[in-house]
């Protein structure tokens, strides 16, 4: 099967032959493509664009006529007999006169192979009746080789980037109707469980010990309803949320190529919907104590901890300073450090909650709150990619579920705050703990009070 080729390629190839034609003097040119792109020479070729069109259905002796000189009229003539554009033969094989027809063509016809990087992709045949090339001529139609032999490629590549593209909005169209039938399947239990946490709390007297269980059903299922929008809205940002295009503007490749010419600006990207209080692009810092956004996300560890035989030790100081936070922000941050350090810990071990830890700076004082725990550690090595976006280290490798998404989040969100993420492994470095049985790791969030100097709002 013969290389698809683009119409460019083609008026690329057509203006070529013209230059042979009208520059040059030649009477016959034909450009060749194999039906492959190979190392091989003897690929299988077949015509793309000729001169005069009807020469790829030519014999041996109507070539002979148009390239003998004192036969122009039989070459008229036979030129206008052909109808149609397929193949040139290789050689004088077959007709009369073959071997006057072989002798005259090897003077006079030049064969050159189009070649880029040791590959194959055709030839370019050009003939003329009147006198043999010369030197320079000769260059002139290495030059059209070359060029035609780069153009080739680049008309290949150009296509296979095309059928990926196709094969990748084939495959995400498919992921996106995927996406929306579990959405769509996925509301409904939420909508459900939402709904019975709300019965729990209206049955249950304030006295009542499960009653912080259920609110926490309730403010959990309200926090997956929050991102289940977000969800939508970067499920829903497709081709047409992007820049309009107009296809039918004319650019100006010349003064695209000029040096004395800026080049034209580049259009931004617009942000997904969804790149909001996850990515900080959007987040609004107000004061607010650490407590008020720990102490709801405490409920829900404990009874993490308590089905998964860990001890939680919670150790939360009153009367902190206000710090300038975003809540929703550090809420999904302290989520990450809790969920990782409760999911990273064994059985019998022990996850601790500090709040209440200062220091200060050039940039000012900070409010610290440090979540350590007593699992393995991290090796040394691992450290210094943990806030990578899908790094996991030597986790990857273990049966413990997880993306790498959550420190990098949580990294980005308390940078757009003006705080800081320190790590220690073994927690003991952190200077909170003694030495425990196991290495462990302790997260300690800083972040900025309220009038801290050189504090700039975000919001």
């Amino acid at each position: 099967m013969l290389l698809p080729v683009s119409e460019e390629f083609v008026s690329l190839c057509r203006s070529q032959i013209a230059v042979l034609t009208e520059g040059l003097g030649a009477a016959l040119s034909v450009v060749y493509l194999t039906e492959e792109l190979t190392e091989a020479s003897d690929a299988r070729l077949t015509p793309i664009v000729a001169y005069p069109e009807a020469a790829t259905d030519w014999e041996a002796e109507q070539i002979f006529a148009l390239l003998t000189p004192g036969r122009d009229n039989n070459a008229m003539r036979l030129l206008n007999d052909a109808k149609t554009i397929p193949a040139l033969p290789a050689g004088a094989e077959s007709g009369t006169n073959l071997s006057e027809a072989s002798s005259l063509l090897r003077q006079q016809q030049v064969v050159l192979p189009l070649i880029h990087e040791s590959v194959v992709m055709g030839l370019l045949v050009t003939a003329r009746a009147d006198r043999p090339w010369n030197e320079r001529e000769s260059a002139e139609i290495e030059q059209i080789a070359r060029t035609l032999a780069l153009a080739c490629v680049l008309d290949q590549r150009a296509q296979w980037v095309e059928q990926d593209l196709r094969q990748q909005r084939l495959l995400q169209a498919q992921q996106h109707d995927v996406f929306d039938d579990l959405l769509h399947q996925f509301r409904n239990p939420l909508t459900a469980l939402r709904t019975f946490g709300k019965l729990l709390v209206r049955r249950m007297l304030p006295g009542d010990k499960n009653r912080e269980v259920a609110t926490g059903i309730v403010r959990e299922s309200d926090r997956l309803q929050d991102l289940l929008k977000q969800f939508d809205a970067a499920i829903d940002f497709g081709a047409a949320d992007l820049l309009p295009v107009n296809p039918d503007a004319a650019i100006d490749w010349e003064a695209q190529l000029d040096p004395l010419q800026p080049p034209t600006a580049a259009k931004p990207v617009p942000l997904l919907p969804s790149a909001s209080h996850l990515t900080g692009a959007e987040l609004k810092l107000e004061p607010h104590t650490v407590t008020e956004v720990l102490e709801p996300l405490l409920i829900s560890a404990e009874a993490i901890a308590q089905e998964q035989q860990l001890t939680l030790d919670v150790r939360l100081t009153a009367q902190l300073p206000l710090v300038q936070i975003d809540v929703k922000a550090l809420r999904e941050v302290l989520s990450n450090l809790l969920d990782n350090a409760l999911k990273y810990t064994p059985a019998t071990g022990k996850v601790s909650v500090i709040t209440g830890l200062e220091r200060t700076t050039d940039r000012g004082s900070f409010q610290g709150i440090a979540i350590i725990d007593t699992g393995v550690g991290i090796p040394q090595q691992d450290q210094a990619h943990l806030f990578e976006r899908h790094y996991r280290g030597v986790q990857a490798y273990t049966n413990i579920p997880g993306s790498g998404l959550g420190l990098a989040i949580a990294h980005d969100l308390i940078q757009h705050m003006q705080g800081e993420i320190q790590v220690f492994s073994p927690a003991q470095d952190s200077g909170l703990v003694e030495s425990q049985t196991s290495p462990g790791t302790a997260f300690i969030v800083w972040l900025p009070e309220v009038c801290a100097p050189g504090l700039r709002d975000e919001g």
